[in-house]
This record gives C-alpha cells, sequence and structure tokens, in this order.
C-alpha cells in the first residue's frame, strides 16, 4: 500500500540532512528504519522552529501514526533536502506530510512520509485543542 500526499498542504519548514555512512544498510542503501529518522528529525526541528517542545508537565504534540513511502533508494555520500507540510488540521490534530529529496537532485522525491499529530496534555493523558497560535501559523 502507498499512501499519497494530498495536494492541499502549507510547507511549513525545510532542512538539509546529511546522509551518513553508518545510515546504509547491507544493501548499500540508507536502512528503511533511517527514513523514519529522517523525518522525525524534520518533525521535532519544526515544532522547535514554532517554539512547541514537549513538556512533559504540560501540552504539547506526540504522534499517532506515521508512513513512508520509499521511492528510491538513497545512498552515502550525499545530503537530503526534507520538507515538512501541514495538511488538515482537526480539533487536536494535524496531518503532517514530508517529502525527501537529495539535495543534487532537486524536485526528484526518493521518500514521502508523514504523521498525524495531536496536541495533548501529558499528566491528564488526554487531547487538548491544537493552540490558537499554531493555528493561525497554519492559516
Amino acid at each position: 500500500m502507498r499512501f499519497e500526499i494530498p495536494e492541499r498542504k502549507k510547507l511549513t519548514y525545510e532542512m538539509v540532512i546529511p546522509i551518513r555512512w553508518g545510515d546504509m544498510d547491507a544493501m548499500g542503501h540508507v536502512n528503511n528504519t533511517v527514513y523514519f529518522r529522517y523525518l522525525e528529525s524534520l518533525r521535532i526541528e519544526w515544532f522547535r522552529s514554532i517554539d512547541c517542545q514537549p513538556d512533559p508537565d504540560g501540552i504539547g504534540p506526540v504522534i499517532i501514526n506515521a508512513f513512508c513511502s520509499f521511492i528510491r533508494q538513497l545512498e552515502y555520500p550525499g545530503e537530503v533536502l526534507a520538507r515538512h507540510y501541514a495538511g488538515e488540521i482537526g480539533r487536536s490534530t494535524i496531518d503532517t506530510f514530508a517529502t525527501l529529496e537529495r539535495t543534487d537532485q532537486p524536485g526528484v522525491v526518493y521518500a514521502s512520509g508523514g504523521a498525524t499529530v495531536v496536541w495533548t496534555d501529558f499528566k491528564a493523558q488526554k487531547s487538548v485543542p491544537v493552540p490558537d497560535e499554531v493555528r493561525a501559523l497554519l492559516a
């Protein structure tokens, strides 16, 4: 099954991630689990960029699902241009998406993925509305 990124989305963040020698597996390409690390790093840096870092004593985002479609093999050496997008916003959720390209092949998507994040009151262990300031950034 391949998940598609919707056309209706907003670019919210981008960053360059180096492909490390240790990211490869025995087949000579970046291991599938590392793609999820790239997506996680991108998502965490986006949260940091909007001053939304999880606080165990407060509220913040957590993911409730994640997916990745592997389109082409990433290989060392190189750098990944990771782009983060926000999609639909619910009461307490935001659908997020990402694309991974090589910096030396702009526009060629090597993987696409995403996650649904839910804003959570960590102590109460329940969802809360997406903060108004986050909604305003994504409007």
